[in-house]
């Protein structure tokens, strides 16, 4: 119905949207915790960008629609509040959000599924998907009067090749995190969203339904193409191994990731791999470097400096893993942590 309900939308709109053209899409995409979200933040403030908002759910399909009821229907003076995560970020019904997953569930329906290999490349064909896709960016550019539209998705790592063929000139930009670091912060979010979750299930059905299974009772690995590893850490998930699995789910995601870089020149020149920790130590230097990855030109405002106010490593948590755990987290992901550094462009890196 809800297919049905855009195509007759963008039917409605054709003349319109016939002049938009889709110029150079930004896609972040991490594994979560790594960054995403404060880059999404920052760059969404640059006036030429378009992006999904809080507003846009749960009708993600009929943007248009949804919105010309939303600026009749709300009450507006809305005041900022922290999401749920509980890591001190202020969110408003039109702050920037990840919500173009739900279009990917829709018409990739096996996806989230961990038994079944989610990687799609330069060979996947989905007629449907990607006019309706194409269509959809149209349709947020014009709402929002932008003039490139601007993706969080951390699920897209396993799609990158595709991404680019459906857009030849799309810019990439993948945050990294130190892995200590990294796998405390999934450790402390899934936790939350356990305990969040067992308190109120609507919470669990509401994160499913955005295309969030990154942490609580429904969290679900991305198979990166190995049955074999995705199996293994699932099982160390079940058996309260939660420091190995996420650790080996590092090793394999962000390995699949580095392999893409090194043997696809194309896809490698259009990505810029995004150290957070150089990112928190000198935010206004790489920011510079994601502006200007993006050529991205100023418009009015110093997205740069904006970074060097905001951004500040974390301080509302350490890691409490034991020296064993550090070691074994370490060993595990430095080789993989070592390619990713090699490919880092020189102004990403601190």
């Amino acid at each position: 119905m809800w297919v049905g309900l855009g195509n007759l939308e963008s039917r409605l709109l054709s003349e319109r949207l016939d002049r938009v053209a889709i110029r150079k899409p930004i896609y972040i995409a991490g594994l979560a915790r790594s960054g995403t979200t404060i880059l999404l933040e920052l760059l969404a403030r640059h006036p030429h960008l378009a992006t999904h908002r809080y507003r846009d759910f749960p009708p993600v399909l009929t943007p248009w629609f949804w919105n010309w009821f939303v600026d009749r229907a709300g009450a507006g003076g809305e005041a900022a509040s922290e999401r749920a995560h509980g890591d001190g970020i202020e969110v408003t019904s039109e702050s920037p959000e990840a919500f173009e997953e739900v279009i990917w569930m829709t018409f990739f329906p096996q996806l989230h599924d961990p038994t079944v290999d989610a990687v799609l490349t330069a060979d996947t064909t989905n007629g449907n998907f990607e006019k309706f896709y194409r269509d959809h960016i149209r349709k947020l550019l014009l709402l929002r009067g932008g003039q490139r539209y601007l993706s969080k998705a951390n699920y897209n790592l396993t799609r990158l090749p595709y991404l680019r063929k459906l857009f030849p000139d799309a810019k990439f930009i993948l945050p990294v995190r130190d892995p200590v670091w990294h796998i405390a912060s999934l450790q402390r979010q899934h936790e939350r969203f356990c305990g969040e979750h067992r308190r109120d299930e609507r919470l669990q059905r509401h994160m499913s339904r955005s295309g969030h299974f990154e942490f609580g009772l429904d969290r679900r690995p991305i198979n990166s193409g190995s049955m074999e590893v995705t199996g293994e850490v699932r099982q160390l998930w079940s058996t309260g191994r939660e420091e190995e699995g996420w650790a080996l789910y590092w090793k394999d995601l962000y390995g699949r990731v580095a392999d893409l870089l090194e043997t696809d020149e194309a896809l490698r020149d259009a990505t810029l791999v995004v150290d957070y920790d150089a990112l928190c130590a000198n935010p206004e230097r790489v920011m510079r470097a994601v502006l200007s990855h993006c050529e991205l030109a100023p418009a009015g405002i110093d997205l740069a400096a904006e970074a060097a106010r905001t951004i500040r490593k974390p301080s509302y948590y350490r890691p409490a893993f034991d020296e064993e755990q550090v070691l074994m987290i370490e060993s595990m992901t430095a080789p993989v942590r070592k390619r990713l550094e090699t490919l880092s462009k020189p102004l990403g890196r601190k």
